[in-house]
This record gives structure tokens, C-alpha cells and sequence, in this order.
């Protein structure tokens, strides 16, 4: 296969996008990544839990299989397939966070010690390169194990929960820019937050799991399966809170007597609750761990007692602040930025800025104007949490001055296409068809036109001396569209001292010319 050449600008446009990718993986911090670490330990502990309480129930059904086997098979067969299905997904996930671990730590890759945690490739050459991305074979899975779980699940509001949670719908923010839901989720995405993902996918599946391995126990006799087997459950909303959010969970005890509820006691404490509901406001980051134990009589009048232990993790807010188009915001100018934080919806999420002015678009989008060279912007974001407004991260940007624009002649080629002439060889005709003189910042990142104040031509007569001409306008003046007209093929000329005024307001003039030869 041979390969094309690339032109020295196309490189140079292909280091730019190299140094612009560096910029965008140094701007997220080591904080943001570190609160991915917390999450994903959080996370693991909580599928331990829940695959524990899934062994538990799985062997509680070989026992009932024993006893039983005519009253138990039919939801013991139905048992194993769950966890087929589930073991299927869960390992699926599993293989995809080692193959983006090793694609950026290599053979010795440690998931429990990741050195690439902020690389921005190795999540999106795995799940979306053309051919051999999993991305696809992900979202089919999981819509696969989805639509299976759902079908056997007859409570209604369990039902939608695991809906939720397995979700592959994109948000319309991403619709709107053309993502599918595995771009959505892993492009460009850091490989520590891929892999906090990807073992939240395998908590959701342990938990679908879990709800419906309950749901077979219920259709059996509770005396044949259970007897012996009371157990205390802690069931939390999340194990992984926010500082300044809610810890919430649901205690219960399984297999009791409808009739009757137990005594829940959250440390020596009696919980006043009649649902069995905990909560309490988490100020202090960090592990913790819910203590305490229930009581309850059984049909003989004894007293049943059983301890329960629920670990859940506090983390700092976090939030993400991004320049749409760049790194480095510039004065004067409208700056595209976004914003956005992990589980809040963009309509509870506000923003301010120092050194400038911010205007509100659509969802989590805002244009920034800073209004000082040098001086740095602060981002600050805050978000509506549990009713009160609370701040989620500061952000600090440099701010410079717009960079010099290019001149140009804009003619309309051969094709009807409309061109930029930039120096080189053109027609008399081309020229005169332009008008005059125009500059804009073109480099293939930006696009962004400046306002021409006036230009100097230097023509060369037939005795040697260079004749300037001035125009205090974007246009040719008659003299220097005549001095064009007398030019034959071969002669050139050079438009300089290009004056322009850019959207900041600051007015310069351009150092290089352009050179025109006439074609």
C-alpha cells in the first residue's frame, strides 16, 4: 500500500492536535482523578457485598434443590441462567478494563495501581477504534442482559430501577452532537474514569442479579429455603457520597413475617423510621461504616437478633470546566466553554468567572470574554445538592492576547469555489475580482476574522525604484488597482503594513507581507 505524503502544513496541523490533546489530558487534575480512585474502590467494595449476598442465596437454593428437588427445580433452572447471564456481562466488563489498563501500562498492567490513570487514548482505541472497538459489543450486551432480567422481574418499580441503571439511552446534549452512546461514554475519556465505569456496570449487574435471585427465593416456600437463614440487609442508595450530600439506605431483614416489622437499632440507637429508612447529612470525607443490629420474635415468641455493617465513602464534589475550542482562553474574545459534574443535570448546575464576562447557551455551554492579557480566569462551579446551593470546584484558566491574523486576497477559483490567496502566483483578473485585502486567524483551530484599516503596496517601476502606495481602506484605491493592471506575467509586488482590528478591540500591524506574483 503506498502511502500519501503529507504536506508540512497538514503536519504542522497534525502537531497541533498532538500538543492541543497533551493540553487537554494536563488539564485534568490530579484531584479529579484521585476522586475516581475512591469511587471505583467504593464501587468494588459494594459488588464484593452484593456478589457475596448473591453466593449466598445461590447456595440457599442447591440446599432447597436437595430437599425439594420437584417443588425447587423450575426456579433453581431459572436461577442458574441468571447467572449465566450475569457471570457473562460482568466477565465481559471485566476483560475490557485489563485490555485498557494494558494498552497504556502495558503486560505488567496493575488495576489496582494504574500509572496511565489520566491517559485520554487507551479507553477510546479499545471501545471505539474502526474494526476492533468493543464499544458496540458492550452496548448490545448490555442491552442483551437488560432486556432479559426485566422480562423475569415482576415487581414494577424494581423493574425500572434496573432499567435505569443499565441504561444505553445518550443524553440529548450528546445526541445533538452526533455521539452514539459508546462515544458518549469512552471517547477521550481518562482510563481511570473508563474503568470507574466499567465497574459500575459490574455493581448494576451484580445487583440485577441480586433483585432477581430474590424474586425466585419468594416463589419458593420461605420455611424450606430460608429457615435458619435470617439475615440483616443494608441496602444503601449509593456507597459513594458526595461531602455535603445524603447517605441513604434501606434496613431490612429478609425472610420475616409481613405482619411484622423489626426493631432497627443504627448503633445503641433506635431508629424511628417506618419504612426502615436511614439517613444522614455526610460533612467529612472519607470511609465509613454503618453499624447496628435488628430485633425481632419469631412464630415460637423468641427473640431474633441480627448485627449489620454497611461500608459507604465520602468524596470530595467534583466537577469538570473545559474551553470547547482550546486550552488557553483569549482576551476579548468569545470563548466557547463547558461545564459539567457527574450526576447532576446541567439545569442545577451554575457557573461564574472572574476577569471577564460569562453568557449562559444552552445545557452546560457559556461563552467567556476575559477582559485582561495576563490576568488569570477562576472558574467557579456550584450545583443545587439536596436543596442548597454548594460549590463543586474552582478552575483557573490563562488568559492571552488573540495572535496575529494572515492577510489574504478572497477570489472565487476555477471550480466557484471561494479560495484564500495567501502569496504565490495569480491572475491580474483574481485580483482585481478581490477588491481588496481581508486577514483572519487560519491555522485549522480557529477561524476568526479581523477588520482591515488600511495596507501599503511596494511595486517596482521600469527604472529600478520601488514606488509604494497606500490605501487607509480594505480596498484597492484606483492608483493601485491601475499600477496592477499595467503589471505583464512574472512581475510581483507586495502588499505589507497590513493594519487590522481584531474582535478584542486591539489594533496591530501584520509583519509579513504578501507577496503577489501576477500568473
Amino acid at each position: 500500500m503506498i502511502r500519501k505524503k503529507l504536506t508540512p502544513r497538514q503536519k504542522m496541523i497534525n502537531l497541533m492536535y498532538v500538543v492541543l490533546m497533551a493540553m487537554l489530558a494536563l488539564n485534568v487534575s490530579s484531584d479529579v482523578l484521585e476522586g475516581f480512585s475512591l469511587v471505583d474502590e467504593g464501587l468494588n467494595r459494594s459488588k464484593e457485598n452484593s456478589s457475596m449476598q448473591n453466593e449466598a442465596i445461590y447456595k440457599e437454593l442447591e440446599a432447597a434443590m436437595k430437599r425439594n428437588p420437584e417443588k425447587t427445580r423450575q426456579w433453581y433452572e431459572k436461577a442458574q441462567l441468571v447467572r449465566k447471564m450475569s457471570d457473562s456481562l460482568y466477565m465481559f466488563a471485566e476483560d475490557l478494563k485489563w485490555e485498557i489498563v494494558r494498552d497504556v501500562d502495558g503486560d505488567d498492567a496493575d488495576l489496582e495501581n494504574i500509572e496511565g490513570r489520566d491517559n485520554l487514548e487507551a479507553a477510546t482505541h479499545v471501545m471505539l477504534a474502526p474494526g476492533v472497538g468493543k464499544g458496540d459489543d458492550l452496548k448490545r450486551a448490555i442491552e442483551s442482559y437488560r432486556d432479559g432480567i426485566t422480562q423475569m422481574i415482576n415487581d414494577k418499580q424494581q423493574k425500572e430501577i434496573i432499567q435505569s441503571n443499565l441504561t444505553t439511552e445518550v443524553p440529548k446534549k450528546a445526541k445533538m452532537m452526533g455521539k452514539n452512546w459508546q462515544e458518549y461514554m469512552f471517547e477521550n475519556t481518562p482510563v481511570a474514569a473508563a474503568v470507574t465505569l466499567l465497574t459500575k456496570l459490574q455493581t448494576d449487574v451484580r445487583y440485577a442479579e441480586g433483585e432477581m435471585l430474590h424474586q425466585l427465593v419468594a416463589n419458593i416456600d420461605v420455611k424450606d429455603v430460608r429457615v435458619n437463614q435470617i439475615n440483616a440487609y443494608v441496602i444503601p442508595n449509593s456507597q459513594t457520597v458526595v461531602r455535603g450530600g445524603k447517605f441513604s439506605a434501606q434496613i431490612i431483614m429478609a425472610a420475616v413475617d409481613s405482619t411484622q416489622r423489626p426493631e432497627i437499632y443504627v448503633g445503641n440507637t433506635l431508629l424511628k423510621s417506618a419504612n426502615g429508612r436511614y439517613e444522614t447529612i455526610c460533612n467529612s470525607t472519607g470511609d465509613f461504616t454503618l453499624n447496628g443490629y435488628l430485633v425481632m420474635r419469631n412464630g415460637n415468641g423468641e427473640t431474633i437478633r441480627r448485627e449489620f455493617s454497611q461500608p459507604y465513602t465520602v468524596v470530595e464534589p467534583s466537577a469538570t470546566v473545559s474551553a470547547t475550542m482550546m486550552n488557553m482562553l483569549y482576551a476579548g474574545y468569545e470563548n466557547p466553554i463547558s461545564v459539567s459534574v457527574p450526576g447532576v443535570p446541567s439545569n442545577k448546575i451554575s457557573l461564574s468567572m472572574s476577569n471577564g464576562t460569562l453568557t449562559k447557551k444552552d445545557g452546560g455551554n457559556y461563552v467567556a470574554v476575559p477582559s485582561k492579557v495576563g490576568e488569570d480566569v477562576t472558574f467557579t462551579v456550584t450545583a443545587l445538592n439536596e436543596g442548597r446551593q454548594q460549590e463543586m470546584g474552582k478552575f483557573v484558566f490563562h488568559v492571552r492576547k488573540l495572535p496575529d491574523p494572515t492577510g489574504y486576497l478572497e477570489y472565487t477559483d476555477s471550480k466557484g469555489n471561494t479560495s484564500r490567496f495567501k502569496g504565490g502566483r495569480i491572475s491580474k483578473q483574481a485580483i482585481i475580482a478581490a477588491g481588496g485585502i481581508a486577514a483572519a486567524i487560519d491555522d485549522g483551530l480557529l477561524d476568526i476574522s479581523f477588520r482591515v484599516l488600511g495596507f501599503e503596496t511596494m511595486f517596482v517601476d521600469n527604472m529600478g525604484n520601488v514606488v509604494p502606495e497606500v490605501s487607509n481602506t480594505a480596498s484597492f484605491t484606483p492608483n493601485q488597482l491601475a499600477r496592477i493592471r499595467s503589471l505583464s506575467r512574472g512581475k510581483l509586488f507586495n502588499i505589507s503594513r497590513i493594519r487590522v482590528v481584531g474582535p478584542d478591540g486591539i489594533e496591530r500591524t501584520l509583519t509579513s507581507p504578501v507577496e503577489v506574483i501576477i500568473n
